[in-house]
């Protein structure tokens, strides 16, 4: 029963997803602003040398300031009244970036181009109104190199380049606590030390004081990366104000799991929370006592 209520969720998900983007075309929608947005590479070289700190945006922080819940975090008026602060920001080492969308889609894969074309259909003008013509973004696809992409030609680069970012640092991941960056892979494995606070899978912004309570207790010369949906976005940009490097790193340890499986499309990793596929929440237990002891604080 359970798969079968699946496929009908699946279906009646892609059938909107395709009426949507048919919408899109039909209509001959355009944005009205399209932001300069820089490229993967620019953006994480402008995090190398100018040790930026970083608040990604995507289709669920604009969701969410518009007061709309997303699967694993409720809405609430101080949630987005927050990230329109963020998003509104302008500090020289801290880089807000946003999806490289706006204009040349055809760099990505089918199903990435019409997920996007929908989007934009029904949100395309709150980004306009929000958008600075005058401004340069960092591109929030840093944290999603691979599996969107239609060419996958050559894309390790940009994880090589990424770990440059935390080569020979002392990192605190401050991450869901079903999320395990870095467990069963080596794209952390040129980091320096590695500490975790583990905090809610779900609705961490509920928890947000307590987080940012135990992320400011730490000395100011750690790298902090953050995947905690829209939860990183916010505090990245708080912890920048306290004097870290906080950076919100997302679902690049997923993107890489894909990588090096050679993925053709979002799939299930047994051991870490995806929320982007059916039951990607439940997950096997893990026994790395190497894991356990990078753990210096659990907020449940």
């Amino acid at each position: 029963m359970k798969n079968l209520i699946d496929i009908r969720y699946e279906l009646q998900y892609y059938l909107t997803l395709e009426w949507r983007n048919f919408l899109y075309i039909f209509f001959k929608k355009k944005q009205k602003v399209i932001p300069r947005v820089l490229s993967i590479e620019d953006s994480i070289k402008k995090i190398i040398e100018g040790n930026c700190s970083v608040s990604r945006f995507g289709d669920g922080e604009r969701l969410l300031m518009e007061n709309k819940s997303i699967g694993f975090q409720k809405s609430s008026k101080e949630l987005a009244s927050r990230l329109k602060e963020v998003f509104l920001s302008e500090n020289e080492k801290h880089l807000v970036c946003i999806p490289d969308v706006f204009s040349d889609l055809f760099r990505y894969n089918r199903y990435a181009r019409r997920y996007w074309r929908a989007h934009l259909y029904l949100y395309g003008s709150k980004w306009d109104r929000t958008l600075c013509i005058d401004r340069t973004y960092g591109n929030a696809f840093i944290s999603r190199p691979y599996l969107d992409f239609k060419t996958k030609k050559n894309l390790g680069t940009w994880f090589k380049l990424l770990k440059e970012i935390w080569r020979d640092r002392d990192v605190v991941f401050i991450e869901g606590e079903k999320s395990r960056l870095g467990v069963g892979n080596d794209l952390f494995d040129n980091a320096c030390s590695i500490r975790r606070i583990l905090c809610p899978a779900e609705n961490a912004f509920e928890r947000y004081d307590e987080i940012l309570y135990q992320a400011s207790q730490l000395k100011n010369n750690v790298l902090i990366l953050i995947a905690l949906g829209p939860t990183a976005t916010i505090l990245a940009y708080d912890l920048y104000h306290l004097g870290f490097q906080a950076i919100d790193i997302g679902h690049v340890d997923i993107e890489y799991e894909w990588f090096k499986m050679k993925a053709k499309k979002r799939v299930k990793i047994p051991d870490k929370y995806v929320n982007e596929v059916s039951d990607g929440n439940i997950i096997t237990d893990i026994m790395d006592e190497n894991y356990k002891r990078q753990i210096i604080c659990h907020i449940q």
